[in-house]
């Protein structure tokens, strides 16, 4: 008896004293620094300390690079020993990360969107959780908005990378089958200066997805204009001005937290939030982006616990046991939406995930649901 209680004695204290690493890697240069810089920001209102633990975390930039972002994430894995990962910011750099977290068997928290992340699940997606609301979720809402208003025709004018291509598989059977055409599919680089030729043959994220719509807008096109979600930041109505007047778009709850139902669930959270994150850094400086790092602050205040009466951080134990307690959360309320993990889901949102909103005067507007 006396043994067993001591090594029950030690194996706390040994717990107790061992930090919980997290890594986090976001594109804070590049063309996703847009979404990259508020993530980074929001990284410093996490807490530092869960269960009774110290939590430490280390930042690194991978200038919206998969090559940088593979590097990255050898290096933290590697060099730091870290117990989750938290990123990367776009779907190209998301995508990087998969062999890196999978081969380590270290639980990776995405910020990204694109499904392709956890779907189909196998042996290397089950390492991987999602923040951001579904593709499928934002345009299946999209298209039944289109339809309610009558469009019969659509151009789209996407990146010519996997969050674009997303898009498109996402989009094509939901416009046939709610009779809608889409009558052009254009394609531009995130770096590109000028889309004059593909806005002249007829959704983009960040503030690249300001210019095909400026340069719409300077061709006279004066049709509703739909974005995606990844335009939900202060820079891109910025850097849109006039142009981007009457955008819509279906975004998460924090973009409008204040002007949301108070029945919606999402919406506490993301008042909160919204007064932490602009105390620190300025009136009018939330994003989208932000709010799913927080969201993955949430989900790790909650699995963590549950976690560390398995194993100690820093062990292959620990990992294995925050990535169970990961996939068993249910109903935590972020303010991106309720989160209800599953073994074949790890991004377990729904419709509550989603509100319409439209740029007026220079800000994000509520409409709906």
């Amino acid at each position: 008896m006396k043994k067993r209680l001591l090594t029950a004695l030690l194996l706390g204290s040994g717990s107790a004293l061992a930090d919980i690493n997290v890594g986090v890697i976001v594109s804070a240069t590049g063309p996703g620094a847009s979404l990259g810089i508020p993530e980074k920001n929001a990284v410093a209102l996490l807490p530092t300390t869960i269960g009774g633990q110290k939590i430490n975390y280390i930042v690194l930039d991978d200038a919206s690079d998969p090559t940088v972002t593979v590097s990255n994430a050898n290096k933290l894995i590697q060099d730091s020993k870290v117990d989750v990962i938290i990123g990367a910011s776009l779907s190209t750099t998301a995508m990087a990360l998969l062999d890196p977290v999978s081969a380590a068997k270290v639980p990776n928290i995405s910020l990204a969107p694109n499904d392709a992340l956890i779907t189909p699940m196998d042996a290397k997606r089950k390492w991987v959780f999602k923040m951001p609301q579904s593709d499928s979720l934002l345009a299946d809402a999209t298209v039944k908005q289109m339809k309610a208003r009558g469009v019969k025709t659509l151009g789209f004018i996407g990146f010519n990378d996997a969050y674009g291509e997303n898009w498109i598989k996402e989009l094509t059977p939901l416009l046939a089958k709610n009779g809608i055409k889409m009558v052009a599919t254009e394609r531009f680089a995130r770096t590109d200066t000028a889309v004059t030729g593909q806005a002249l043959k007829i959704a983009a994220s960040g503030v690249p997805a300001t210019l095909p719509i400026k340069t719409l807008r300077q061709r006279g096109f004066a049709g509703t204009i739909y974005a995606v979600a990844g335009v939900a930041n202060a820079d891109f109505l910025r850097v849109g001005g006039k142009d981007v007047e009457g955008v819509m778009v279906y975004v998460g709850p924090i973009v409008v937290g204040g002007q949301l139902p108070d029945a919606l669930p999402s919406k506490k959270v993301s008042v909160a939030f919204t007064k932490l994150y602009e105390d620190k850094y300025g009136a009018g400086s939330i994003s989208a982006f932000a709010g799913h790092v927080w969201d993955a602050g949430l989900m790790l205040q909650k699995a963590i616990p549950a976690a560390l009466k398995s194993a100690r951080p820093g062990t292959p134990e620990f990992r294995e046991a925050l990535r169970d307690s990961l996939e068993g959360l249910k109903n935590v309320i972020g303010t991106h939406g309720v989160f209800a993990m599953s073994g074949s889901n790890h991004n377990g949102m729904d419709q509550r995930a989603r509100v319409l909103a439209v740029v007026q005067n220079g800000d994000w507007k509520y409409v709906g649901r």
